[in-house]
């Protein structure tokens, strides 16, 4: 990866390209690298940087105390729109750019047709290795009482027995909504193949005694 500083257009352009195939700053999970870039940021973006925006609201999900248990090293951030992760050097000497890996027409010979094999069997090998990528998203819900009397502490443990696979509950709080009323937000990350949120609504529902009525007050792809 390599982007430059991030509270430039031009470092903007180049985070918002990589987050374009990439779901966090390193791995494949939340880490230090993500909240470096995340503080370096300071707010969501604004203009035509979807990808950032998707990435930034995502990690503003979670609380402080998750995000302090993150693994992994910070990234440095330049100022300038110097590069935050030095990009690899290019050759000196840049006739290197013309030559062909795979030998031109003239060079068919035997050993030439060897050395492609070899080559094209090792792409073959390293792209079989990458794992496949679960497509996630995460999903805050509002689930809502019937009344000031309803026990919110009794609900959200209703709402966490839920299981399925694929599913995972994140931070709740309760929000007030009015005439001492709360509803209770929750933060679950879905795996999307697995899980229908449309079920997941229904088996919060089925909790009547509980729950007036679910919607969906945050979805994001991950």
């Amino acid at each position: 990866m390599a982007f430059g500083d991030v509270k430039t257009p031009q470092g903007l352009n180049e985070l918002n390209n990589f987050l374009a195939d990439n779901s966090y700053i390193s791995g494949y999970t939340p880490s230090k690298a993500d909240l470096s870039v995340f503080d370096a940021l300071g707010k969501a973006p604004a203009g035509d940087y979807a990808h950032v925006a998707r990435w930034y609201r995502h990690i503003a999900s979670f609380e402080a105390g998750e995000r302090s248990a993150w693994t992994g090293s910070p990234l440095p951030q330049l100022a300038g729109g110097q590069p935050t992760v030095a990009a690899p050097a290019k050759p000196a000497d840049d006739d290197d750019d013309d030559v062909d890996l795979f030998g031109s027409d003239d060079e068919e010979d035997e050993e030439a047709e060897r050395l492609k094999a070899e080559r094209v069997a090792a792409y073959a090998a390293k792209k079989s290795k990458k794992p496949a990528l679960i497509a996630k998203s995460s999903v805050l819900l509002d689930v809502k009482p019937w009344d000031d009397e309803t026990d919110m502490k009794e609900m959200e443990k209703n709402v966490r027995t839920i299981e399925m696979d694929g599913l995972l509950w994140g931070a709740s709080k309760l929000v007030p909504v009015g005439y001492g009323i709360n509803k209770l937000q929750i933060m679950c990350v879905i795996e999307d193949e697995k899980v229908s949120i449309d079920l997941l609504q229904e088996k919060i529902e089925e909790f009547e005694d509980f729950v007036q009525s679910v919607d969906i007050a945050a979805f994001n792809k991950i």
